[in-house]
């Protein structure tokens, strides 16, 4: 099995998907661009000023694009870029594996600790 070394690329995406709002907002966006209000209405449960730092992050990442529009009042949408759209797979199969084990996986936890 290869070590996961600090320099490992494999860490890379553990990195990207280990944070609590990337995937979700990913894949919100994997159906086309979105308007933060309207990303905040399908995604539910994430604050403006969690999703506002969850979109910066992913448009530092190069994950994610903001396009302003010049209009009143003032208008931005946040898309997938075509290296975000590469995720897109990945964060639907770990989709796939929560809805067919996501029952398990609650069972499995031990609380009583």
């Amino acid at each position: 099995m290869e070590r996961l070394l600090a320099d490992c690329p494999a860490r890379l995406g553990f990195d990207v998907l280990s944070h609590t709002w990337n995937a979700v907002v990913l894949h919100a966006l994997g159906e086309g661009p979105r308007r933060p209000g309207d990303l905040r209405a399908e995604i539910g449960g994430i604050s403006a000023k969690v999703l506002t730092e969850t979109l910066r992050r992913l448009e530092g990442y190069g994950l994610v694009e903001r396009q302003a529009y010049a209009e009143a009042p003032p208008r931005v949408e946040y898309a997938l870029t075509e290296l975000g759209r590469t995720l897109l797979e990945p964060v639907r199969a770990l989709g796939r594996w929560a809805v067919e084990h996501g029952d398990a996986f609650v069972a499995a936890q031990d609380w009583d600790d």
